[in-house]
């Protein structure tokens, strides 16, 4: 068992770093310095890809689009809609005004019949930095990750800098790590840092290959839990093996 954070920054060679995920669920931000997760330094997001998903069909909804034309809208492509045509904004107040930043795309469904796309673009993820547009009280990803920061000692604090890394599938949104790295900078004012993300092209499955890499290991080989003690044991098992 470990923490995807931690396994985020395996896959990108480090054992020191913020991790900034967002998946399908849950977004987290989690601090780690030398391979230990600081409790004080994690934080928890309710706004990950589900629900954009959702809000991206309730954003369809209230589209010129003909509703019939919308009944093919499955979960699965819905989150292919997403994927193929969504990206976030560096400017969300500015493009929410100017009619000509809601560059239009257009979206074949299941049945034959294409849909059109402007502004739902970029704001079905934009909940990922402002909550509130869900009701969610909670900061947006790139405010949790300058608190997380604000956490760590001072000793590991440079360090941590350096290798902030991007992790999970709704990271992949173009133009995420440009906003993230934007939002960072403007809470870093007046400090004297500049802040750089580090956003691998395989970032979406970032914790599942961090979790091959640190079981590869020979350090975790004495943390297995056999086939032979889950059946002799049984899953409780796991609670004195770890």
């Amino acid at each position: 068992m470990a923490n995807t954070g931690f396994l985020s920054l395996c896959a990108h060679g480090r054992v020191t770093g913020l991790a900034v995920e967002a998946g399908a669920g849950v977004s987290h931000v989690t601090s780690v310095c030398l391979g230990q997760t600081l409790r004080k330094g994690t934080q928890r997001l309710g706004v990950a890809g589900e629900l954009l998903s959702s809000h991206l069909h309730q954003l369809l909804l209230e589209s010129p689009n003909p509703p019939s034309a919308l009944h093919a809208l499955t979960r699965k492509t819905l989150s292919q809609l997403k994927k193929q045509c969504c990206y976030v904004s560096l400017d969300y107040e500015r493009d929410l005004q100017d009619q000509g930043c809601h560059h239009p795309a257009r979206f074949q469904m299941p049945d034959g019949r294409w849909i059109s796309l402007g502004k739902e673009r970029f704001c079905c993820p934009e909940p990922l930095f402002q909550p509130k547009l869900l009701q969610h009280s909670s900061p947006g990803l790139h405010q949790l990750a300058w608190q997380s920061l604000q956490t760590v000692p001072d000793h590991a604090r440079r360090d941590i800098l350096g290798n902030i890394v991007l992790s999970g599938g709704s990271s992949m949104f173009p133009g995420f790590p440009e906003r993230m790295c934007l939002g960072l900078n403007l809470l870093s004012q007046g400090t004297g840092v500049q802040i750089d993300v580090l956003a691998s092209p395989e970032r979406g499955t970032a914790a599942w290959v961090g979790g091959s890499m640190a079981a590869s290991l020979t350090s975790f080989q004495r943390a297995w839990m056999t086939k032979g003690e889950y059946q002799e044991l049984g899953a409780e098992y796991v609670h004195t093996k770890f």
